[in-house]
């Protein structure tokens, strides 16, 4: 899988700019601020349709400008297709495949597969626990694109439960009681159903995922931190209810965890209404990484902290491959915050992928195993260098 050629309207800083790529390596050389990371940027967005920098689509539009547009001629299995995101902030996005509209944007998502090493991944390990609940969504949309349309249920859910309890735990506070709170509470058993549904749905997802990535992540970090060995790294995902002792295998199944999901909501369900915020579910987990008996978070040096961060990337990209397609790899200006020896085993151990894009500013940041096409980014300019 790779990008032939990307071309952006409106995107960032781009008014109209037009990028001919190829497999093999492609450096983005060029001073910061610049623009080359908005060039990577658009091919991340165009596979997980968010962005690794800002957390809404407004950003992405260039000053001035109503929408933004992007398209990316992708190679798979020898055939091309023609992405296109029209970028509509406030307003619903709007996806093509050659030319033919899609009826939701996130029916694209699943066309094209990427991998991201940027600066914020340090984000993943000393960050709070919605950026590494984000990290699972995101591998697991990437590797099955209904999850998409999972997540997507669940926080619609979770948006209607907690203003159902709001309002009725306001009036139990206040002891007004009221039609409204009556209706609310009548209606809240409703939502729990659908939240022990999705929920589950989700959860066993996410279970399932840390445990094929719990090795991947060993290998990666024993190859990317001088002196490690594969069992110094480990990961364990924490929901915020104990989880039922499975019937078969070594996982609880989606029927199970939606039972006791679904227990443990009734048995909060005082608490809840105190607070007015839904306190069980997959939005309260979280994914613990340790290095040997001690969390990476508050323990591990800036070092160790890289390295862990390298190998869930690194795992994630192993863990795509092992699906078929070579996933595009973006490495986003990271060899400029890491070591020469943690620069260089991470570039030998990418090398060989079939489509790999690195942003840098100086050409000197990018290792010899690294060498390829170079490309350079100035003034608004994206040319050629070769």
């Amino acid at each position: 899988m790779h990008v032939t050629h990307l071309s952006l309207h409106d995107f960032r800083s781009y008014a109209d700019t037009e990028v001919a790529l190829g497999p093999g390596v492609t450096s983005f050389i060029g001073r910061n601020g610049q623009g080359k990371t908005n060039v990577v940027e658009a091919i991340d967005y165009i596979a997980r349709l968010s962005s690794h920098r800002v957390s809404s689509d407004a950003p992405l539009v260039r000053f001035g400008a109503e929408q933004a547009v992007v398209r990316a001629a992708v190679v798979r299995d020898e055939r091309t297709a023609l992405l296109e995101i029209e970028i509509n902030p406030g307003r619903s996005n709007r996806a093509r495949i050659n030319k033919s509209p899609l009826p939701k944007s996130r029916e694209m998502l699943g066309m094209v597969r990427t991998v991201l090493f940027s600066p914020e991944d340090l984000a993943l390990v000393k960050g709070d626990p919605s950026e590494r609940r984000r990290f699972l969504d995101d591998l697991l949309v990437l590797r099955a694109p209904r999850y998409a349309g999972v997540r997507s249920d669940y926080d619609r859910v979770l948006r209607q439960r907690n203003s159902l309890l709001k309002t009725a735990g306001a009036a139990r506070r206040s002891g007004s009681g009221g039609s409204r709170a009556e209706a609310a509470l009548s209606t809240l058993g409703v939502w729990d159903t659908h939240l022990a549904r999705t929920g589950a749905e989700l959860l066993a997802a996410r279970l399932a995922l840390v445990e094929e990535l719990k090795p991947l992540v060993g290998k990666a970090y024993e190859a990317v931190a001088r002196g490690a060995t594969r069992s110094d790294a480990t990961m364990a995902y924490r929901p915020s209810f104990e989880l039922p002792e499975p019937t078969e295998g070594p996982l609880p199944d989606r029927a199970v965890l939606a039972e006791a999901l679904m227990a443990e909501v009734e048995r909060r369900r005082s608490d809840e209404l105190d607070r007015g915020v839904s306190l069980v579910g997959p939005h309260r987990d979280e994914l613990h990484l340790m290095l040997g008996p001690l969390p990476v978070k508050g323990y591990a040096s800036h070092g160790e902290s890289w390295s862990f961060a390298l190998a869930l990337r690194l795992a994630s990209y192993d863990l795509l491959r092992a699906g078929g397609d070579d996933p595009i790899l973006i490495l986003d200006d990271v060899f400029a915050e890491l070591d020469t020896e943690r620069r260089e085993r991470l570039a030998e151990m990418v090398a060989d992928a079939e489509q790999v894009l690195v942003t840098a500013a100086v050409p000197a940041d990018v290792p010899a195993a690294l060498a390829g096409a170079r490309v350079l980014v100035a003034d608004g300019q994206v040319t050629r260098a070769d």
